[in-house]
């Protein structure tokens, strides 16, 4: 006996006031507008796509035709993937525009260049095959991205965006920082960074990567700088300031880098790393102090150094309902290291006495004898580590830092006169611990010696005088000088420049009109506004640097490649001048 055929429902235009049309990959399958679902053909009759808007569109239940008949324009207006990729292959030039999108984007992503053959291409391939049904061959062949060829792509932007840097360079005033670092191949790497200003707006880009080929003196790193800045027709003279690390060789009064670039440019601003300076600071510590850090380290070496410690440490904590079930290593490099481990420490100390109790016995007696140390110790590095984290960042300009300088200065006066009262409201875990007239006697000591070193050490900073007229132009202030007196009263009833300083001085002073008008007020406000506080810039470099060379890629040539460049640049390459210098070759 024949089997009976099985019906095939047709669509009917009376269905749109269901909500439903044909759908475009089946004509014989119903799709509903609003949730894009489409149904078997089964469901193609009035009842069974009436129940689906009943069940699934409440809310769209009473709806006129003329709502569905919108609904059904905007769907068909709608772009569409297979609708961009055919305007897209429609130009000779996109799939080379999209070689130059794709390499600046894995540039940005700091992964090997390998990757967009091995990852990109299969993901693009498997896109078009399984979501749009559209044959890859001939939108792959249109991007090239091996490795030499998104190598090639990388240096030319990076190349492109070095000439528009260097150009600016060569007609606006900079500032400038600098540092050098030794690589794990043991080449002594130099950076720099500028900040300058681009359409009413404060810039950082890096400036250079390279490597100084002996020593790390003074003149070396110097003869770097001067190289570069012949080579590129950069003018000495548009340097305002200078920020390096502190190190002799870059503050040498004789044979130091600043005291060669003083000799071009006698009147610049040579500025100490304020973030260095700070985290001098917090390396003074009294005998007592000092023994009480050196257990917390031990003791988390000791436990942190065999595995099996590791693991049964982290057993003891979870046990312990603990927070946190490992302890943080202290590097003396890294700026919120000694914080960070200590206020991990402390927060789970009752675990670690625990742990020491059969194993170091001794240990745990002298972590228990000076936990009040601990205590203090922890709480003061969280304070460290808050300055700390507020002298870094990109918009920090002279005015900023030294309200930060000032305001930590007076805190530590504050502390000082609180804990000798024994008022511990400023230090959370010090006041839950017990502490003798000798352990009060021994902080406040600290604390003074504290405050008269970070004194000493930014006196520069403290000491600035900055003019009240560029935190406030408008206020009736008196400078001596009558060319700028004159200037400030022309200045301070200008209606139209007034409007901007509602977002700030900094917006203020960045206006185009200023450097013209009032060309005396501008050379003063301009070295407060672009002047690097610190080298934090470099600093963050360098870890940039470390990532991108990691053991597989080890030999890439970070001073004559493009990558460090893209990875940190915020200038976007000029990607259309890029594709008038090719012709366009497809993929093989």
């Amino acid at each position: 006996m024949a089997t009976a055929k099985k019906k095939c429902r047709q669509y009917s235009i009376d269905y749109l006031k269901y909500g439903f049309v044909p759908s475009e990959a089946d004509k014989q399958l119903p799709m509903c507008l609003l949730c894009n679902k489409v149904l078997s053909n089964d469901s193609m009759k009035p009842s069974k796509l009436e129940d689906h808007l009943k069940r699934c569109h409440t809310d769209k239940i009473g709806k006129d035709l003329k709502y569905f008949q919108t609904l059904k324009e905007k769907y068909g207006k709608r772009p569409t993937m297979h609708s961009m990729f055919a305007s897209t292959s429609q130009s000779n030039d996109d799939g080379l525009r999209a070689s130059y999108n794709i390499s600046l984007l894995i540039a940005k992503s700091g992964k090997p260049h390998t990757i967009g053959e091995q990852l990109i291409l299969p993901a693009v391939e498997e896109v078009l095959k399984t979501v749009l049904h559209k044959s890859p061959f001939d939108v792959l062949k249109r991007i090239p991205l091996s490795n030499n060829t998104v190598q090639r792509r990388i240096d030319e932007m990076s190349s492109d965006i070095e000439s528009f840097l260097c150009n600016h360079l060569q007609k606006t005033h900079f500032s400038i920082q600098l540092d050098e670092s030794t690589l794990p191949s043991n080449e002594a790497l130099l950076l720099a960074y500028v900040r300058f200003i681009v359409e009413e707006e404060i810039h950082e880009e890096l400036l250079f990567a390279r490597t100084l080929e002996t020593d790390t003196k003074g003149e070396s790193i110097f003869n770097v700088l001067s190289n570069f800045f012949t080579e590129k027709s950069i003018p000495f003279t548009n340097i305002i300031s200078v920020a390096t690390d502190g190190a002799p060789a870059m503050v040498g009064r004789y044979r130091g880098f600043i005291s060669h670039l003083k000799r071009i440019i006698p009147g610049l601003t040579a500025i100490h790393c304020v973030i260095h300076r700070q985290h001098l600071v917090a390396k003074h510590l009294s005998d007592r102090l000092n023994q009480s850090l050196h257990f917390v380290i031990k003791a988390v070496n000791k436990i942190r150094s065999n595995a099996l410690n590791t693991r049964l440490f982290a057993q003891l904590c979870d046990e312990n309902d603990e927070d946190f079930q490992r302890l943080l290593l202290h590097t003396e490099v890294r700026w919120l290291s000694k914080g960070a481990c200590l206020t991990r420490f402390y927060s789970v100390f009752d675990s670690i006495l625990e742990f020491l109790e059969s194993r170091d016995p001794d240990l745990k007696e002298n972590l228990i004898k000076f936990k009040a140390d601990i205590a203090y110790l922890t709480d003061l590095f969280k304070k460290f580590n808050d300055i700390n984290l507020q002298l870094q960042g990109d918009s920090l300009n002279l005015i900023k830092t030294k309200g930060i300088i000032s305001a930590f200065l007076g805190k530590l006066k504050f502390m000082k006169q609180n804990i000798s009262r024994r008022e511990f409201s400023q230090f959370p875990n010090l006041s839950q611990v017990e502490c003798i007239d000798e352990d009060i006697h021994t902080y406040s000591q600290h604390l003074s010696a504290l405050h008269d070193d970070f004194k000493t050490r930014f006196e520069d900073i403290l000491t600035m005088d900055i003019p009240p007229w560029i935190i406030n132009p408008f206020d009736e202030t008196e400078v001596a000088n009558v060319v700028l007196q004159e200037e400030l009263l022309e200045l301070s009833t200008n209606e139209e420049l007034k409007v901007k300083f509602r977002k700030g001085y900094p917006t203020f002073w960045l206006q185009a009109e200023i450097p013209e008008k009032y060309p005396g007020l501008w050379e003063i406000a301009r070295k407060f506004l672009i002047a690097f506080p610190s080298s934090y810039l470099v600093e963050r470099s360098f870890s940039a640097v470390t990532n991108l060379l990691t053991k597989k890629r080890s030999k890439l040539n970070i001073t004559e490649r493009g990558d460090l460049r893209l990875l940190l640049t915020k200038i976007k390459p000029n990607i259309d001048r890029l594709l008038t210098l090719h012709q366009i070759h497809p993929s093989h």
